[in-house]
Parts: structure tokens; sequence; C-alpha cells
């Protein structure tokens, strides 16, 4: 591929659709190349030990070669191929190549409410901004799709290039969350874990029952199947029971009352409140909306 950058202009439309796409390319430094080069827009040029600060988004992927980056927050961090950078607004940093290196780098800049509600949330902020996803085919084709399609700017490329850009997003989400079990230890016991609870669905087991069975306390067990999967034991074990309500509700002529029972709800009106509250209808208004005739 050969370097490549582009800035884009954003119109209203582009801008109610909540993400907006600013600029994107690839650039390979090759060892000993200045960096940036002397072809980068000066207006969003930086001195390597000075720094900058941007008014938006950045992500660049780095896929070959390897270097630092630095903020006041941070220090200096290494940046190796593989790792993915996020460029917050407002921060000031500096990244740059090993000059014995060079390195190989994508990136699209971005900026809008949906990303400022992922940071407000806490998925991505200034004091994590490498995150390593190694050799990520998934992330360079969203990148070479990104830009090709600003090269030609058809209508309606932006709504595209920003849903390519929250696909990103998400896999640097899911490699965050998946360095915090780099030992493998943890993730195996989750996995041990949701295996025991989709095997079980229609028995009482509760989470202290499943903690009991990986030999770990429920209090540490709890904390980590919270950490890796975003909620507790029984809300997961509830989630699944409910999905498995709505294929028998939608497959079988069960009662209501019979699927509470199978699924070890505790009451049938204990399964028809989280049901409600997961679908907004009833058990019973869901198997007259989606259940098969007799």
């Amino acid at each position: 591929m050969q370097n490549f950058y582009k800035y884009l202009p954003v119109s209203t439309e582009d801008q109610d659709w909540g993400l907006q796409m600013l600029h994107a390319g690839y650039h390979l430094y090759h060892p000993g190349n200045a960096y940036p080069d002397k072809d980068h827009p000066s207006h969003h040029c930086f001195d390597a030990k000075e720094g900058r600060v941007l008014q938006e988004y950045s992500l660049i992927y780095i896929t070959g070669g390897k270097g630092i980056y630095t903020s006041p927050e941070t220090g200096e961090l290494p940046v190796t191929a593989g790792s993915a950078i996020i460029i917050f607004p407002n921060e000031r940093h500096a990244y740059r190549p090993d000059p014995d290196t060079g390195w190989t780098e994508y990136w699209i800049g971005f900026n809008g409410p949906n990303m400022h509600h992922l940071v407000k949330k806490k998925f991505f902020g200034p004091s994590m901004p490498v995150i390593n996803v190694g050799y990520n085919e998934t992330m360079i084709n969203l990148f070479i799709q990104v830009i090709a399609a600003i090269k030609n700017e058809k209508a309606g490329y932006q709504p595209l290039v920003c849903g390519a850009a929250m696909y990103m997003l998400g896999q640097l989400h899911s490699a965050a969350k998946q360095q915090l079990f780099i030992t493998g230890d943890e993730e195996q016991l989750v996995d041990h874990a949701r295996l025991i609870i989709r095997s079980n669905l229609y028995n009482s087991l509760s989470p202290q029952q499943i903690a009991d069975k990986l030999m770990i306390s429920y209090s540490r067990f709890r904390k980590l199947f919270k950490a890796y999967t975003g909620m507790a034991p029984l809300q997961y074990q509830i989630q699944l029971k409910l999905e498995k309500a709505k294929e028998e509700l939608v497959n079988t002529q069960k009662s209501v009352k019979e699927i509470a029972f199978d699924l070890k709800f505790e009451s049938s009106q204990y399964f028809s409140n989280h049901f409600k509250r997961k679908t907004s209808l009833t058990p019973l208004e869901f198997k007259r909306s989606f259940g098969k005739l007799s």
C-alpha cells in the first residue's frame, strides 16, 4: 500500500450521526526516516519531544516496528508491532518510531458524542492510551476499507466509515479487557464457570455452589466473573434462563408455570417479573406474539 492521508469535511448531517471521521491514512516509516515527515500537514504536525495537543480523537495502529508514546499522565510507554494508540482531545502527547526499526502505521481521526460517551463511561481513557491487540487482520481490513471509502467520498460515506471506527473501538475494548487476564488462569476459571452455568440451566445451582465447584471463595468468584463478563454470576445465569424460556415459549406448548418450574425459578411470578423487565412483555404475551400455532 502506498503512503496516503486525507482530511475530510463534515456536514451538519454527518454531525447528527453521532461520530464524524475527520482524517485517515497509512504511512510506512523506514529506519532513520524523519518523524513526522515533511509532507505531514502543519496543523497536525508536532515535535516528538515537545508533543502536541489535538481537539479530536485519533486511533493509530502500529503493524510493524516499535517506538514509544509519552504523555504527562503516563510517562513513557513502549509501543510495539500490534499496539494501538488512542489520542484524546486536549491531552498533550507525543509518539515516535524507534530510529533503528521505523514503523508502519494506520490511523484515523474522529470526534463526536458517541466517543465522548464511551470515555465518560470509562471504556477508554488517557490513563491507558496504548493497547496491545497483536496482529489483528480484522483491524487491518477495517483501516483498508476506511481508506478506500474516503478516497472517493461517495454519498453517505461518513456513516459507513464511522461504523468501521466503532467496530475498531470494540476490538480495542475487547483486547483491553483481555489484558486484565494475561495469566490465563482467570480466563480459564471464568470459561469453566460459564460452562457450568450453561450446562445446569434446569438445575437449582446457586452461584455459591458454582464457586464451590471451582474451589474458590464466592467473593473472589463474583468479583472475577463480573470483571470479565460485565455482570454478576446470578445475573448471567438468569439471562441465560430467560433466553431458554423464550425458546420454550416459542417452540413448545408448555405453560408459563411449567417453564418457570423446569428452569428452577423461585415462582412463576418471579419468572414473569424478570421476563417482562427483559423483554417488555409478559411470558404469555410473548408466547401469543411469537409462539408457533398448535
